[in-house]
């Protein structure tokens, strides 16, 4: 591989580091990234590599909060491991629409979003959406202080939201991938 490949490689490292932590889509800039200094790579290992890189960056997730997200750590009060079930019981009910909607219309999102088109228009109407949002909700006080306190209905709403970003970056291509 070429140092420019190389350097290509890195950059789409970088957006997604950068992206993956951010209320944004990571997916959604990479497409747009790649479309901009074009990876002169085969379309599998461009799919492999949104993968991959992908696969890293939930890892560092994952490694931070580790100890918070461990339901069997001996280091937390039964109290703190029955909350931190609950948590991953929310967080499989918010994952619920995705699975399904991802599973039933998988061919049909890759066909017909993934590209930089609809990425480009879809990251801009959610970015106004999150400001006016944002903004309207700026004086409003919420009960909710914890995510623990999330209801587990809340969350399933939740995951419908989430079914929306697909249309702001569509799954990592593959077979029968998608990302909630």
């Amino acid at each position: 591989m070429s140092l420019v490949e190389t350097l290509k490689i890195i950059v789409l490292g970088i957006v997604e580091g950068f992206t993956e932590w951010l209320p944004i889509s990571s997916t959604g800039h990479m497409i747009l990234v790649d479309e901009i200094i074009r990876l002169n790579q085969p379309e599998a290992f461009k799919e492999v590599f949104r993968v991959v890189i992908q696969l890293g960056a939930i890892l560092a997730v994952v490694i931070m909060y580790f100890n918070r997200l461990n339901p069997f750590s001996r280091q937390k009060t039964s109290r703190q491991r029955d909350a931190t079930w609950a948590l991953w019981i929310k967080i499989v009910v918010a994952c619920v629409p995705a699975a399904v909607l991802g599973l039933l219309l998988d061919d049909w999102m890759e066909a017909h979003l993934f590209n930089a088109y609809v990425v480009a228009a879809m990251l801009i109407i959610y970015g106004v959406l999150f400001i006016l949002v944002e903004n309207s909700r700026r004086y409003a006080n919420s009960d909710l202080q914890k995510v623990g306190q999330i209801p587990i209905q809340t969350a399933f709403y939740i995951g419908m939201f989430q079914v929306l970003t697909w249309f702001r970056a569509p799954p990592v291509p593959g077979p029968r991938s998608w990302e909630p």
